[in-house]
């Protein structure tokens, strides 16, 4: 484990700082798949949605009203991504948690 925690406290601080967080984890922890896989599924789905929710909310209007549900629903993923890892539980997001699970065990090896 890459500083020395208990597995489900570093699963769930791959979510605390969001996709800068998740990258950290998942250029530090080479060798623990439930801790890299919260970390790229972390990564992958902030960095992704936060890129929309910045191009949304170019849009008037329609784009900030999106932009905003958007960020709701990042909140929303934070805690219970957060939860579940603390919890021990691979818990895969909608959409994102497919794409964390097809790559995490090569990705940045």
């Amino acid at each position: 484990m890459a500083f020395g925690l208990d597995k489900n406290v570093e699963g769930a601080l791959c979510y605390l700082l969001f996709w800068v967080s998740g990258l950290i984890f998942l250029l530090l922890e080479k060798e623990d798949d439930f801790i890299r896989f919260h970390a790229i599924q972390s990564f992958i789905t902030f960095l992704s949605l936060n890129l929309v929710a910045m191009v949304i909310s170019a849009i008037p209007i329609i784009g900030w009203i999106a932009s905003a549900l958007i960020n709701i629903a990042i909140v929303v993923l934070w805690i219970v991504g957060m939860i579940k890892a603390y919890n021990g539980e691979k818990y895969k997001f909608p959409i994102f948690g497919d794409i964390a699970e097809k790559y995490y065990k090569d990705f940045l090896r």
